[in-house]
């Protein structure tokens, strides 16, 4: 059985695990759907006693799960690769540039491992249904993981999702409540439908789970760097929990004593979706006034993780870049080009960032992970209009010659 309380990320109050489910009872009391999460709640383990267990010869990661082994649905996340980028290392400058695919998850997504391990506890809980506000992929990582896991999927979205992110939701099966309105609508919604109905919510960061599956991306990078942690890790940023995950993944490592220091995380915002880095930058919270970005994955105004984003970029020492439409479309054909991957928009951003930032920020000795958190094929049109389709030539080598000519 996992040996963790939930201790409270603002207030610090340690809650036994059965105690809470979503936020702190004190710190989270009064919060609205609209603003950034207070009170959020991580999963603390009693490291003392993991450090006497742990042997580093033949890691067993399950010590740091928050959710015992049997419960987990078959739907295997993870195990995602981590390979160098040379010929990205050699336009940019930057020598140990890594790339770390989650992409290549089920439903081609990173937020498969926070539902993964939400439908998990759903099946200890003996909970049938799981709910969750998304713009698309993580009501996709729900779909699909409930498919798995025998439950029941309600997913509440802004009315017009990217087609193909809508597709994958509903070919497994989840029930779409598509609302005339904004994210934050639809996110309230689904807070209100859980205190209506029985079932599980796994909106992002609302539930302390969501944080718990997404960490484990930063101890894969660990092993698969040989049990060493990178200098920096540069995240797509909209409502923060990835980069929060990202930390807790390496605080729980520090803890271990398997690492000294952080990597520093870089937070990567489009511009008009800026709430975190303005925090960042000035210490003063305000909500991003009219996020309007192609890349949906890291569109909005109240960032649900703001809080512990933008401590986690301070604890780590790390910063915030904002790029624009056009750095982040650039990005992604660069990507293509360069490393054979195909991203979603948002996970572009990460390599904007980094272009953006350059030696100023970075040295160029670091060894550097782009986080790539989405699969470009979740939203083709994002790069369709800037291609040329070729027109059909006739079946001859003549015909052929020419073309190619």
């Amino acid at each position: 059985m996992p040996r963790f309380v939930y201790r409270c990320s603002e207030c610090g109050a340690r809650y036994e695990r059965d105690r809470v489910r979503y936020l702190c009872p004190t710190c989270g009391a009064n919060y609205h759907a609209g603003e950034p999460l207070r009170g959020v709640l991580e999963a603390e383990f009693d490291y003392e006693s993991l450090r006497l267990r742990f042997d580093k010869d033949h890691p067993d990661w399950s010590l740091l799960c928050a959710v015992e082994s049997e419960y987990h649905p078959p739907f295997p996340v993870g195990n995602t690769p981590l390979f160098p980028a040379p010929r990205l290392s050699e336009a940019l400058g930057f020598w140990r540039l890594f790339i770390k695919n989650d992409s290549l998850n089920p439903t081609g997504s990173l937020k498969d491992r926070a539902s993964a391990l939400v439908v998990a506890e759903a099946n200890r809980l003996g909970e049938d249904t799981v709910v969750t506000a998304s713009t698309g992929n993580a009501g996709v990582a729900l779909a699909a993981a409930c498919a798995a896991g025998g439950k029941h999927a309600i997913i509440f979205a802004p009315a017009a999702p990217p087609p193909a992110k809508l597709t994958q939701m509903l070919v497994h099966g989840a029930k779409v409540v598509r609302v005339r309105g904004t994210y934050d609508d639809a996110y309230r919604l689904s807070l209100e439908f859980s205190k209506r109905q029985s079932g599980l919510n796994r909106n992002t960061g609302y539930h302390p789970l969501t944080i718990e599956g997404k960490k484990s991306v930063a101890i894969e990078i660990f092993e698969q760097m040989g049990m060493l942690a990178p200098d920096a890790v540069v995240i797509p940023v909209g409502d923060g929990v990835i980069l929060s995950a990202v930390h807790k993944g390496f605080c729980d490592l520090r803890a271990l004593g398997l690492i000294s220091t952080l990597p520093r995380l870089i937070a990567a915002q489009a511009e008009s979706s800026d709430a975190i880095h303005h925090f960042v930058k000035t210490g003063k919270y305000r909500n991003a006034a009219a996020p309007k970005t192609f890349a949906d994955s890291i569109s909005v105004s109240a960032p649900s993780g703001a809080y512990l984003a933008a401590k986690a970029i301070r604890d780590s020492g790390g910063f915030s870049v904002t790029v624009s439409d056009d750095d982040i479309r650039a990005a992604q054909f660069q990507l293509a080009d360069q490393t054979g991957i195909f991203t979603e928009p948002a996970a572009a951003a990460t390599l904007a960032a980094l272009k953006k930032a350059n030696c100023k920020d970075l040295s160029r000795e670091d060894r550097i992970v782009l986080l790539i958190t989405g699969h470009g094929l979740k939203n083709p049109e994002s790069v369709a209009q800037a291609l040329l389709v070729p027109e059909p030539v006739d079946a001859t080598w003549d015909a052929v010659n020419e073309f190619l000519s």
